[in-house]
Formats: structure tokens, C-alpha cells, sequence
């Protein structure tokens, strides 16, 4: 029987990544893992954290320079706080417009998106900034093809971006309630991936074979609502999952370089196992 390493070698396959808090340490550990393995996915996809690392690697980051990137991420290489919380997008229309014009605040009105502790352009900053040194700016320019998840605040549905501004899409699929200001695309508004597709699995291709990173959820609220808890039902899906991985936040990344080696070392072990569905 041979390898999963031996089977997706002589396989097509897709790899999608879970959405999960801060859990871009460990998807760098998997496509670490799998990059030295030279195995190449025909398509990444993901939902937030997921969306991040299928977005960079997708793009032509190696995975080395990505995990050197994140393990020099600091809170302050991200952390643009606004301290009117992005709420003047409240005064943009009526008797409200009016009122923002008295305070002097209209053009921050226009400007904003929504609710939101932090503006979410120094996130961007940081995106571009990879993305700029494999010189993609769009899904078009990409070596592998990538598709991302994000919630539409129109709609209330998730939906797969997979043309146009790489690094928006990808933000987009990051932005954390309350967290992240709703990132516009066009005429329309989106928050994180994970809001309703918390595994990304609507970013596969119906029947592919199915590489898939579940993160464990740590989140309080995610262990109150369990819905997108489990791992997603799939024709052919072979797993990758560390349940020990530690918990992280923007106010706990120091065991960000234990969870991408925890998961490195979990996938190099998968992939010496033989083959199971």
C-alpha cells in the first residue's frame, strides 16, 4: 500500500485550510511540510487563516520565506487601532449625514466601513509587501490556482473570490468581527470566511481529492456553537489535524513557532502513513 506522499504524488489533488484564530502558524508548518516533500497542490483554497496561507503560497511565497515572515510578526506589525471604531460609517445617509457634517466628520464617514476596532491597512500593508516580492498583485498572476472564502454582510452568505485584488480577497477572508473593519470589494462589504464556512470546504471543486488542515477550535464561542466544529463530509478527504496545538491570540504569539513546528512534524508523520480515506 503505498504513502500519502506516494499517492498524492501520482494523484491530482487539492488542499483547502480551516479557518482558525491566529492559526497561520500552523497551515506554514503543513505547506512546509508538503513543499519539501515537493508535493504542489492544483489548487489551494481557505477560509480566513487558511485564506491567508493558501493566498501566499498559492502566490509563489515559498513556504520558508512565509515562515520566517510570520515568525518575525509582532501585534504592532498589524495593530492599527481606530478610536472611533470605524462607527462614523453609522452617519452616511438622512438626518445622520447631517449630523456628521456638524461634527466635521463627514468625509470619515465616506472613508469608513463599518464597525471595528482596527482599520485593517497595516494587514494589508503586510500582504502586499509578500506578495510583491513573487510580483503578483492578482488570482490571474498566480502559479497555482487559489480560491478564498469570505462572508458578504449583503447577502449574509459566504462567498468564493477567486479573480481580482489577491491581497483584498485575502483580507477580506481575515476579517475578524469586531477585530477587522468590513473590507469592501466593489459595492459590496465582507467579513471572515470562517463566519459560515469555517472549514473552507466551499472553496474545493465538487469530487477533487481533498487534502485538508482542520484546526482545533479554541475559540469560547466556538465551543458553545458547535455547528463547523467537525471535519467537513468529502467523496475522497485525507485528513491533517494536531489537536495539541496551542492556543493563540494578537496578545499570545509567542507559541506561534511551537504550533507551525507541531504542525510540520504532524504532517511529515501523515505523509509517511499509507493511504486511508
Amino acid at each position: 500500500m503505498p504513502t500519502l506522499a506516494e499517492y498524492l504524488t501520482s494523484h491530482p489533488f487539492e488542499l483547502v485550510l480551516s479557518s482558525g484564530f491566529f492559526g497561520f502558524f500552523a497551515h506554514t508548518g503543513v505547506v512546509l511540510a508538503l513543499e519539501e516533500a515537493g508535493l504542489r497542490p492544483q489548487l489551494l483554497g481557505g477560509s480566513s487563516a487558511g485564506a491567508l496561507v493558501a493566498g501566499l503560497w498559492g502566490a509563489g511565497l515559498p513556504a520558508t520565506d512565509l515562515r520566517s515572515e510570520l515568525l518575525s510578526l509582532s501585534r504592532a506589525s498589524f495593530w492599527d487601532v481606530d478610536p472611533l471604531w470605524g462607527l462614523p460609517f453609522y452617519l452616511r445617509e438622512g438626518k445622520l449625514r447631517q449630523l456628521a457634517e456638524l461634527l466635521g466628520v463627514g468625509r470619515l464617514a465616506d472613508e469608513s466601513s463599518g464597525p471595528g476596532l482596527l482599520r485593517g491597512q497595516a494587514f494589508d500593508y503586510l500582504v502586499r509587501g509578500m506578495l510583491e516580492r513573487v510580483g503578483v498583485e492578482e488570482f490571474i498572476d498566480c502559479p497555482t490556482k487559489i480560491r478564498v472564502a469570505a462572508f458578504d454582510l449583503g447577502t449574509l452568505r459566504t462567498e468564493v473570490l477567486e479573480d481580482g485584488d489577491l491581497a483584498l480577497a485575502i483580507r477580506a477572508s481575515c476579517c475578524f468581527p469586531g477585530m477587522f473593519q468590513p473590507v469592501r470589494i466593489g459595492d459590496r462589504r465582507y467579513l471572515d470566511g470562517g463566519i459560515a464556512d469555517r472549514p473552507g470546504i466551499s472553496t474545493a471543486t465538487p469530487g477533487a481529492r481533498l487534502l485538508f488542515h482542520h484546526l482545533p477550535a479554541h475559540s469560547p464561542w466556538r465551543k458553545v456553537v458547535r455547528l463547523q466544529n467537525d471535519v467537513p463530509a468529502w467523496p475522497e478527504l485525507h485528513l491533517l489535524h494536531e489537536p495539541s496545538l496551542p492556543k493563540l491570540s494578537p496578545f499570545r504569539l509567542t507559541p506561534g513557532p511551537q504550533a507551525l513546528q507541531l504542525a510540520y512534524e504532524m504532517t511529515k508523520r501523515r505523509l509517511s502513513e499509507p493511504v486511508s480515506r
